[in-house]
């Protein structure tokens, strides 16, 4: 197929699903294509302790900073069915040494599995309850910890340590409740610093501290409602004020499918504002493997007797390589021609944007064979390393017919093997329609594969840890004096007059509180607090400098200090930007650096009549009002801190108005 053909082939399978960009999807085409997600919501916890062990939790090293280097390899055993799990198999396959780099500072014989658990933190266990309530739950009279398998190597004892505390609640969006399934309370994964070939190296800093997942039921039906209920989520868990912030501290699991898809995870996205993007993609990515599995129906390919051929090109067979791939290649390395019976059309299907249906292979290939997807090219590639004359003859070769596809491929001898039986495999899934898989994301709204998803018998009990009762006694104690629920926090920001367009950044910093606080014990109203806060403060926050000894503290401490020097509040303003950077500034100090003076309104009114003489000197045509906002503009830096802007307006407003009785006055005695 030639390059101009795929990619038209490309367009048309892309129109064929009717496939619509984000902002332009409606919530008929989410209905169409039978659109259904729901939310894996993971939340770090504020404790001064790591969960199962007491090193501290929330100390982050640079990726070279360590003091030791574990190495393991993961190993698939018979569970006592005789039966492997997928995922096990698969992570066996890539052949990975897994590096784990350890700092003395926050790890211990736990981290590494050489030391049965401590009893859970109990720290942690009361926020996670209280957020359970939170989210109105019913709570668990009895904690079990589980051990739920980890088979990425992202856990050095290959399971993660968890407990369920609360099942059957709910959050209420604008238009819908979302059930929740459960809140579980567990231990947070390493971070990876890389993953390349077959080596892949984490740091434990992050290993252990405590997280709490909150998991809903697949209520949602559009990308939009599902960014709702990621953010009510992630407000709700803020709004106690003992969860971490910062990246990497909130992620999403996202799980989305359609009509006669299956059910594929998103894993660890780290924006909110990702989700409607990735969502959508995926949904419409499973519509496309429907109608690929259509295609192959209507074709009569039979899976039973479809099967896939290759050969090795040598690389003394110039007439089959062409220039531009033998410069790719080493004597390490071999080259294997793949035919694809009946295939042809289906490699350069529209997947997602950018991504067609061999791409789906090519991140197959990177993820288990560990075969780069650069180290590929196929017979519908929109930008071929093979001329279509090469590929001509490549086909006769290994005994195509015109229908087929190709593909061509290389790498070290050792994983070729694995290479074929992938992509064997990712082809015959085709046949079928949507496997059950993980998959990483991107800020462009892409996905690729990343892991088997793991099989649903993946938990059993901790043998290490006993049960933990929980009397009603303690629950109620957990209870009193909770935050208000998100619903209600949107209705008073509603009530207090706060603009709607900062609610969100409000919430998402926590800020409510701070409001309330500023607001009872200083008396000014909670709008302009509010509005201080969501526009003023965020911008700020956005252009300066944060110093390390900025706490939102600050913040209370400059509207108290404003309100007992008697200072009009706008002073803040300017104030703000100063105190952000530099914390440590006595308020005295910051007014000298901003060249506060104070004034009173004779003071800074008394240069009106001068400069009112200067304005018509220099005005020819002035428009109704420009009088005013000219003389505003050459005194307001006066009145800023000192007296209300609206008062000077008024007050110049008032002298011109004087100014002109008088020149009438004058006139008609002349």
């Amino acid at each position: 197929m030639k390059q101009a053909e795929a990619y038209k082939n490309y367009k048309t399978t892309r129109k064929a699903i009717g496939y619509v960009e984000r902002h332009k999807a409606s919530a008929k085409d989410y209905k169409r294509i039978g659109f259904k997600s729901g939310l894996e919501v993971h939340q770090q916890l504020k404790t001064k302790s790591k969960l199962f062990c007491r090193c501290p939790a929330g100390i982050y090293h640079s990726d070279d900073e360590f003091d030791a280097e574990v190495i393991r390899h993961m190993r698939p055993t018979l569970s006592e069915l005789g039966e492997y799990d997928g995922t096990a198999l698969m992570e066996f396959k890539t052949r990975k040494n897994i590096t784990y780099r350890l700092n003395n500072q926050n790890a211990c014989t736990y981290e590494v599995d050489d030391t049965p658990p401590f009893h859970i933190d109990p720290e942690a266990l009361e926020i996670a309850i209280k957020i359970s309530l939170l989210s109105k739950l019913n709570i668990v009279g009895e904690v079990h910890i589980t051990r739920k398998q980890y088979l990425d190597g992202s856990i050095p004892t290959g399971f993660q340590r968890t407990a369920i505390l609360g099942v059957e609640g709910e959050i209420q969006l604008k238009n819908k409740k979302v059930r929740l399934i459960q809140l579980s309370i567990e231990e947070d994964s390493c971070r990876e610093i890389s993953d390349i070939g077959h080596e892949r190296i984490y740091k434990t800093d992050r290993l252990g501290m405590p997280l709490i997942e909150t998991v809903t039921h697949p209520d949602m039906t559009t990308p939009d409602e599902l960014a709702e209920a990621a953010e009510y989520i992630r407000f709700l868990n803020r709004s106690t004020g003992k969860v971490r912030t910062g990246m990497g501290a909130g992620r999403e699991d996202v799980n989305v499918s359609c009509a006669g898809g299956s059910r594929v995870e998103i894993k660890g996205v780290a924006h909110n504002k990702w989700i409607p993007e990735l969502s959508h993609n995926e949904a419409f990515r499973q519509w496309a493997l429907l109608h690929i599995k259509k295609i192959i129906h209507e074709r009569s390919i039979q899976l039973n007797k479809w099967k896939m051929s290759h050969k090795e090109i040598d690389l003394s067979m110039p007439e089959l390589l062409a220039t531009p791939l033998r410069e790719k290649l080493n004597r390490r390395m071999k080259v294997i021609a793949i035919n694809l019976p009946k295939f042809r059309g289906i490699l350069s299907h529209f997947m997602q944007p950018g991504h067609n249906f061999a791409h789906e292979i090519g991140h197959r290939l990177k993820v288990i064979a560990c075969i780069e997807r650069t180290n590929m090219t196929h017979s519908e590639s929109f930008d071929p390393l093979l001329s279509d004359k090469e590929l001509g003859k490549i086909s006769k070769w290994l005994g195509a017919k015109k229908n087929d596809a190709q593909i061509i491929l290389w790498g070290p001898a050792e994983d070729i093997p694995t290479a074929l039986e992938t992509v064997e495999e990712r082809v015959r899934m085709a046949f079928e329609g949507v496997p059950e898989e993980t998959r990483k994301s991107f800020s462009d709204g892409t996905t690729i594969f990343e892991r088997v998803l793991p099989g649903s018998d993946r938990m059993y009990p901790d043998t290490d840890s006993a049960p933990i009762p929980l009397t009603v006694e303690f629950i109620e104690s957990l209870g009193k004096d909770l935050p208000l629920d998100i619903a209600d926090r949107y209705a008073q920001m509603k009530k207090w007059g706060i603009p709607e367009d900062t609610w969100k950044y409000l919430l998402s910093k926590n800020m409510i509180p701070l409001i309330e606080n500023i607001c009872k014990d200083h008396g000014y109203t909670h709008k302009f607090i509010g509005s201080f806060l969501g526009h003023t403060f965020k911008n700020i926050e956005g252009k300066c400098e944060l110093h390390k000894n900025f706490f939102y503290e600050k913040i209370y401490e400059l509207f108290r200090y404003i309100k007992e020097k008697k200072l009009e509040p706008g002073i803040a303003k300017y104030m703000m930007p100063v105190i952000y950077e530099f914390p440590d500034m006595q308020f005295s100090s910051v007014l000298t650096s901003i060249h506060f003076r104070q004034r009173d309104m004779t003071e800074i009114t008394a240069s009106i009549a001068f400069l009112y003489e200067k304005y018509q000197a220099n005005t020819s045509k002035p428009e109704p009002g420009d009088d005013i906002n000219w003389l505003m503009g050459q005194i307001h830096h006066q009145a800023i801190g000192n007296v209300a802007l609206s008062e000077v307006h008024a007050e110049i407003e008032q002298k011109l108005k004087e100014e002109n009785q008088s020149f009438q006055e004058g006139q008609e005695n002349e």
